[in-house]
């Protein structure tokens, strides 16, 4: 069955986003659900629960890396309103980039680059590890607060089995241990949630079944379009160490994606100015911004801001954002690579 926009597909539901509807919504905040709850994302998964008796302090999401963070920059509205649609027919080649949208060319190029580079060897008792420099808004006062910018460093088990303990964050030199998701009571499997290098190598590496599959498995939320949920999925994955021929088929099926632009202003967290990809989520005012190296197309990071006036912050307010400084393949956490 096909999983595209506009047909049947099934809508996962899982017993942490169950518990996570459960939490009472905060009063006089019109932020749209899905992004409460994507702040509220590393208290719900990532708080080491033999530290429970601990107070909690406000939460940072883990950012995609969570990038992790589901999570991808922005551009100001009128900067990605000026892009152009893509509408790109199914099928096309990266011998035909000549005859494409402007996007859909670039992302075929990002995606050409990205298929050439050195595949690494990856054992089951290692670690994938990212370091990053992150800014995020704290929302906990109703009102946006966009803090300083912070180190961010994550070390993830590579085990193909269900884990109890998926591995360790360390935010500012703080380091918190990452285990399995709430309701995981076996573990953690390998998935978008905990995307393994042998995970990532599963997944189809033809652009359109790699597509449908995005849409059949991507969590659908009433306020976050269909298309902009697949699009911050493709980015959640964007600083994991993963096969080349992955990384290549995840661009050309963000290439299909309607309403995908290019971002003639990217920056990302440091600063860094490169080719941007956005897509504007029209249903909760937010766009989100992927920054690659103009010379070599190398993924640089992500920021994502408001497109619209809210309660919480004006349009253009900075969500969160991120600068992506080096990733590898690590023996054990707390092994930093040169």
């Amino acid at each position: 069955m096909n999983g595209r926009p506009n047909s049947a597909f099934p809508e996962p539901s899982d017993e942490r986003d169950a518990i996570a509807r459960l939490l009472p919504a905060p009063a006089d905040w019109d932020l749209p659900r899905e992004q409460h709850l994507h702040h509220k994302d590393i208290l719900m998964r990532h708080i080491d629960r033999d530290q429970a008796t601990t107070p909690a302090r406000p939460a940072r999401r883990l950012l995609r890396p969570v990038f992790l963070a589901p999570v991808t920059a922005l551009a100001l509205a009128g900067i990605v309103t000026a892009g152009i649609a893509l509408n790109e027919p199914a099928g096309t080649s990266s011998s035909t980039t000549a005859d494409m949208q402007p996007v859909s060319a670039l992302l075929h190029q990002i995606s050409d680059a990205a298929g050439k580079r050195d595949a690494p060897t990856v054992r089951d008792d290692q670690f994938s590890y990212m370091m990053a420099k992150v800014r995020e808004a704290d929302l906990s006062s109703g009102k946006a607060v966009v803090g300083p910018l912070h180190d961010y460093e994550l070390w993830l088990s590579q085990n193909p089995e269900p884990v109890r303990t998926q591995g360790v964050i360390r935010t500012d030199g703080e380091t918190t241990r990452l285990n399995a998701e709430l309701g995981d009571t076996a573990g953690t499997p390998a998935g978008f949630s905990r995307p393994t290098y042998e995970w990532l190598g599963s997944l189809p590496t033809d652009p359109d079944k790699l597509l449908d599959h995005l849409y059949a498995k991507t969590p659908q939320t009433d306020d976050r379009e269909r298309d902009q949920a697949v699009f911050e999925q493709i980015g959640d994955l964007l600083d994991r160490v993963m096969p080349p021929r992955t990384a290549a088929a995840l661009y050309r099926a963000a290439a299909k994606i309607p309403g995908v632009t290019e971002a003639p202003q990217a920056e990302d967290a440091l600063g860094r100015q490169g080719l941007g990809i956005a897509r504007s989520d029209k249903k909760n005012g937010v766009v989100t911004e992927w920054v690659f190296n103009k010379e070599d197309y190398a993924y640089l990071g992500h920021r994502t801001r408001l497109t619209k006036d809210a309660s919480y912050a004006k349009a253009g307010t900075l969500l969160d954002s991120s600068a992506l400084l080096k990733t590898a393949i690590v023996d054990k956490t707390g092994d930093v690579p040169e």
